[in-house]
């Protein structure tokens, strides 16, 4: 788990398996995660039903979403490495800051729910199998609402990977993995994987996102 990290703010691809990921420069490309005005691309998967509808979210989860096209790995060892270091959060809670600035509602103090899921998975492993249970699981959670993005890297050279889920709330990352393309990714954990972890972390971004924290979820 993440330990407390208070800060203040500062100043894809349809893949055929998980080793063929490339790192995106985000900065380059970010007009283009936005699709007809109201559809994002929040994961390495563009295809129609694994975008992200804007409409149906708040103020500051939209804001939050937008700025999320910005968030990228910093480090090679981000499988095993703390949480928070491994990723840009303050260029992302930065562009939160700009947006909620641009906007004419602003930004009120927010937490979101983290998932980081560490895994090792098995030299016998398929990596198409792989992807396809994953593709459809996203497909399944991003129907279900409130799923802000989506993040995963590649397998290191002992198999070990790290991937990454930002939701609206708790509620939510629950009712997105209840679905039966959840179901079958679970039941094929145990064959796929030598090790997995599942860490919860709280996310909060307080008033005009002038400081933000990342710790350890709690209920």
């Amino acid at each position: 788990m993440a330990s407390v990290e208070i800060q203040q703010t500062p100043q894809v691809l349809d893949i055929e398996s998980l080793k063929d990921i490339k790192e995106v420069q985000v900065n380059e490309i970010q007009d283009d995660f936005l699709i007809n005005n109201h559809h994002l691309i929040q994961s390495p998967y563009t295809d129609e039903a694994h975008l992200l509808d804007l409409r149906t979210l708040d103020n500051e989860n939209e804001i939050l979403a937008r700025a999320l096209t910005r968030f990228r790995c910093l480090r090679p060892d981000y499988a095993t490495a703390p949480y928070v270091e491994s990723f840009n959060w303050p260029e992302v809670i930065a562009e939160v800051k700009r947006l909620s600035e641009a906007g004419a509602k602003g930004f009120k103090e927010t937490s979101f729910y983290i998932v980081a899921f560490r895994s090792q998975i098995k030299s016998s492993s398929v990596a198409a199998d792989l992807g396809r249970l994953d593709k459809a699981a996203h497909g399944e959670a991003v129907a279900s609402g409130g799923f802000l993005k989506y993040w995963f890297g590649e397998p290191d050279a002992d198999l070990r990977n790290l991937a990454t889920c930002v939701w609206r709330s708790r509620d939510d990352a629950r009712n997105g993995g209840r679905g039966p393309a959840h179901r079958e990714a679970a039941g094929a954990t145990r064959s796929m994987y030598a090790f997995w972890k599942i860490d919860q972390h709280r996310l909060t971004i307080r008033d005009g996102a002038e400081s933000w924290e990342i710790i350890p979820w709690e209920e």
